[in-house]
């Protein structure tokens, strides 16, 4: 039955890996190869942690960049008017322009059309949020997610 056919089917494959002694070196070295070299790859390039940062202050910041600063986000909550609100008016004298829209679409297409110094913000709830820059802003090679 059962036992008989698993024993002439281990036969066969010894048979076989026997026969096939390039092959089967190669799929035992190949692993152990890569995992080699993976090994080495991370010696070389160690994991880097940071440490905190002490607290700072860092001086006043310069307005003269946030002239004609847009800040869009979506989507349109009492939640979000509110914090947008306070970023806008209680962080700088001069005030910077937000403009809400209905979906995340909305606030994409506005990116387009908009100068370098649009940002959109995406709530995700009260307490997350995403950037969007537009595509001219350097991206941290580092930290790559979507964006």
């Amino acid at each position: 039955g059962v036992w008989r056919q698993t024993k002439a089917l281990l036969f066969k494959n010894c048979l076989i890996k026997c026969r096939t002694k390039k092959s089967s070196v190669q799929e035992v070295l190949f692993p152990l190869f890569f995992l080699f070299w993976l090994i080495l790859m991370s010696v070389m390039h160690p994991h880097r942690k940071y440490d905190e940062v002490a607290n700072a202050n860092l001086g006043t910041l310069d307005t003269s960049m946030l002239v004609n600063f847009v800040i869009g986000y979506t989507p349109p909550t009492r939640m979000a008017r509110e914090i947008m609100k306070k970023v806008a008016f209680d962080n700088f004298e001069d005030g910077i322009i937000t403009e809400e829209y209905l979906s995340e679409e909305e606030l994409q297409e506005a990116s387009a059309f908009k100068p370098s110094n649009f940002v959109g913000v995406v709530f995700n709830d009260a307490m997350s949020y995403q950037l969007r820059f537009p595509d001219s802003v350097a991206m941290s090679s580092i930290y790559m997610e979507s964006r």
